[in-house]
């Protein structure tokens, strides 16, 4: 009986010691400290959405510098239908930007 509750104490403590170990990879004191830090929170929160913000403008300008540059290579080779609407949405878009 004894050495029951000695293997049984034994496995408990060795899967405490396993949660603490993914607990401090997990970083949950640092997260739970900058939920209770509301300024800190807002700071770190509008500061991601400015980084994403810019990421989300500057991918969209490189795709669309780079559709552009496709359309135009299409109008170029002249095919009957796609040519002409190609046409008219590049010279929109030029039109659009000067």
């Amino acid at each position: 009986m004894e050495q029951v509750k000695d293997s049984v104490s034994l496995a408990l403590q060795k899967r405490i010691d396993q949660l603490a170990t993914n607990m401090e990879k997990m970083k949950l004191a640092e997260y739970v400290e900058l939920l209770g830090d509301t300024k800190r929170l807002l700071w770190v929160n509008f500061i991601s959405g400015i980084a994403r913000g810019l990421g989300i403008a500057v991918g969209f300008t490189i795709l669309g510098a780079f559709l552009l540059y496709v359309l135009r290579k299409l109008v170029l080779l002249n095919l009957p239908v796609i040519g002409g609407f190609i046409a008219q949405v590049v010279q929109m878009v030029q039109i659009k930007m000067y």
